[in-house]
């Protein structure tokens, strides 16, 4: 039986809700396997495909070496972002599967990496003119991303009000762990839905 190291990959944490997130790979490679083989180890990395000295990355290869097993990803993005890596990996040896296109060759795969590769030139490309272009005709960039960002701090500023307003004076004159505590215990949640932690309480009451 086929023994196989799985390897997982995503540019950031907050990844994990989109089609690219670990969660989503993990159903891609598990329905693989289950169809006949042995998954032997798994290798997770939060880190840009850019980068192929991945630390996990190497650790799977190396292990993919060591127990001649095949190396199966859930897409070929995932695994990394430029052919010559991709070529150097199967040239020495070392069995790629894409669960995405599990009977896809080694041939297939040098191709599928060239096109995503040149769609990533082009797509650079593209973006780098058309920001040149708003930039000629005077268009005020990042607009949006500070408007934003305004309307983050305004959400958090209201929080943090409100958050006062429900602690009464005892509560406040403890130290940030403790009611950090007290708050999870009430089951209130930060203006984001998640946990209170000593850090996130100090954020709101000292803004």
């Amino acid at each position: 039986m086929t023994k196989f190291i799985a390897y997982f990959r995503v540019s950031t944490e907050r990844q994990g809700k989109s089609g690219l997130g670990l969660a989503a790979q993990q159903r891609k490679i598990a329905d693989f396997v289950a169809g006949g083989g042995t998954l032997i180890a798994e290798f997770y990395d939060i880190q840009s495909g850019r980068d192929d000295s991945r630390n996990e990355l190497q650790k799977a290869i190396q292990l993919a070496k060591r127990e001649n097993a095949k190396i199966v990803i859930a897409r070929l993005d995932r695994f990394s972002r430029r052919v010559s890596f991709i070529a150097n990996i199967l040239e020495q040896g070392i069995g790629l599967v894409c669960a995405e296109m599990p009977n896809a060759t080694d041939f297939q795969l040098h191709i599928f990496a060239a096109l995503a590769q040149e769609e990533r030139r082009l797509i650079s490309e593209r973006t780098k003119a058309a920001l040149a272009e708003a930039k000629r005709r005077g268009k005020i960039l990042g607009l949006n991303g500070r408007n934003l960002a305004a309307k983050n701090r305004k959400a958090a500023n209201e929080f943090a009000s409100q958050l006062v307003e429900k602690l009464d004076g005892n509560v406040l004159r403890r130290s940030y762990s403790e009611i950090a505590r007290h708050l999870n215990d009430e089951g209130v949640t930060t203006v984001t839905g998640r946990k209170f932690y000593p850090q996130t309480v100090k954020n709101y009451l000292t803004r």
